[in-house]
């Protein structure tokens, strides 16, 4: 579940495959050729500008506030919600469509305390509940940033209309009083530089509690930091995609049973020896965490390997269930039909033994798409397929096939069913129902129709749509 913002906030920060497409349209360092000073002629402070660009990363705040074509920051992406469509909004420097007459006291409300510089609230999709985090050096060098390294654009983005009684801001004080936490960043006592740098980096600017960490009724995390309980980056459904638990102290199938470099390494690169970034983490990856520092990404892992695992994380498949599946398969006799779709499909990529190849091709063992409650991610997974980022320590972009176009609705459900249930996964039976409600979901692309070849043919053959 994702909270909506207004044409004036933040958009939701999931949910937007397209924007993996924007890589390299923020800065690390130094001010790219053509940007310009929005603040007169004086020169900017260099060290604060390098700084803030490389918040902005550790932010991601292009990917809300970028179109798919559009210009960096200038904002107008859309996102459709249950309540209408809204519209991120121009963050660049110009005076008329953007932010350029922000004074840096305005822009400081607008992070911490979700506030716009005419005082309207802003709404929560914006996550300034972990702004508040933010040192005054680093607001400070973000606003840098953001008025003297980024160009300003003239750009009206479409105004977002929420209906009634969505369209009333002053609500927002009452959920600000009952859920927004404005307390600055406290070091932990007894924790090291490196866990309390982590700590930082993931309460704050990365936010990544807002995917995290399940929500309340109100639609409010239920922790916005370790500190508040073990709900705290536990894991929630975000789309009908399961955003897996980050807590990584103990054993157990995800971030648990991985060790801190595999956690660098995926930040960094979108894969490592267990797991490859798919669906909502990809521009993450793309647009943020592959840019960070190895100390950052170090400090990030150190941090997540500190939070305890809840009681009720589930464990990693034993090695007995994987061996029993990998020999079953292995015989090739008396399968259903799943195992033999997954034979003549995965096989080649992911093995008899589920653990395919090391940064490469996924392990299916203990994966979080085959065990979340919600089948969703893998039935889309199955029939779009996926491709890996391009990054700066792995800029191959490999790619695994979709496979809508060949297997009936049915075949997909046998074939998740059995990824959810080998190898000691836990995931339960998919149906054929759940796998059309995917189908209809999905945006057309070229050369994918929703439907296997056989089944496109003989709707235009007929006029008519047929599915298992």
């Amino acid at each position: 579940m994702k909270l909506y913002c207004g044409n004036d906030t933040i958009a939701s920060k999931r949910g937007r495959g397209a924007l993996a497409l924007l890589t390299g349209t923020l800065l690390a360092g130094a001010m790219a050729p053509g940007m310009t000073y929005a603040q007169g002629d004086a020169r900017p402070d260099s060290q604060a500008l390098a700084r803030g660009a490389y918040l902005a990363r550790a932010g991601d705040c292009v990917a809300c506030h970028s179109a798919p074509e559009g210009k960096a920051f200038a904002g107008g992406l859309e996102i459709k919600s249950p309540l209408g469509s809204i519209y991120s909004t121009n963050i660049t420097p110009d005076p008329e469509t953007g932010i350029g007459n922000y004074t840096e006291a305005e822009f400081a409300a607008a992070l911490r305390d979700g506030k716009r510089a005419d005082g309207s609230h802003l709404y929560p999709a914006m996550p300034y509940p972990s702004y508040a985090r933010l040192t005054d050096q680093d607001v400070h060098a973000l606003y840098v940033y953001f008025m003297q390294g980024v160009t300003p654009v003239n750009h009206q983005p479409p105004q977002t209309a929420l209906s009634f009684p969505f369209n009333q801001r002053w609500g927002m004080s009452v959920w600000n009083w009952l859920f927004a936490d404005k307390a600055p960043f406290t070091p932990t006592q007894g924790d090291s530089a490196e866990i309390n740098r982590g700590r930082y980096l993931v309460e704050g600017l990365g936010h990544c509690g807002s995917c995290h960490t399940p929500r309340g009724l109100f639609q409010q995390e239920k922790a916005l930091g370790d500190d508040e309980g073990d709900n705290y980056l536990a894991g929630a459904d975000l789309n009908d995609w399961w955003a897996p638990s980050l807590r990584g102290k103990g054993t157990g199938q995800g971030v648990a049973g991985w060790t801190r470099q595999d956690i660098v390494d995926y930040l960094a690169t979108g894969r490592n020896a267990h797991s490859a970034v798919s669906g909502e983490m990809t521009s993450v990856i793309v647009n943020s965490t592959s840019h960070l520092s190895s100390e950052d990404l170090g400090a990030i892992a150190a941090y997540l390997k500190s939070l305890p695992v809840p009681r009720d994380h589930g464990k990693a498949p034993a090695d007995a269930d994987i061996k029993a599946t990998e020999q079953h398969l292995s015989t090739g006799t008396s399968l259903s039909s799943g195992e033999a779709l997954y034979l003549d499909n995965c096989n080649a990529c992911h093995f008899a033994n589920g653990q395919g190849a090391s940064e490469v091709f996924p392990s299916l063992v203990g994966n979080s798409q085959a065990n979340a409650d919600n089948p969703t991610a893998l039935i889309h997974t199955i029939l779009n397929g996926a491709q890996l980022p391009s990054t700066p320590q792995k800029p191959e972009a490999l790619m695994m096939p979709g496979f809508g176009w060949r297997l009936s609705n049915q075949e997909v459900a046998d074939l998740a069913t059995f990824v959810r249930a080998g190898w000691g996964n836990t995931g339960g039976a998919v149906t054929a129902e759940q796998v059309q409600q995917v189908r209809a979901s999905m945006d057309e692309r070229s050369g994918f129709s929703g439907a296997p070849d056989s089944e496109s043919q003989h709707a235009a053959d007929t006029g008519s749509a047929h599915s298992s």
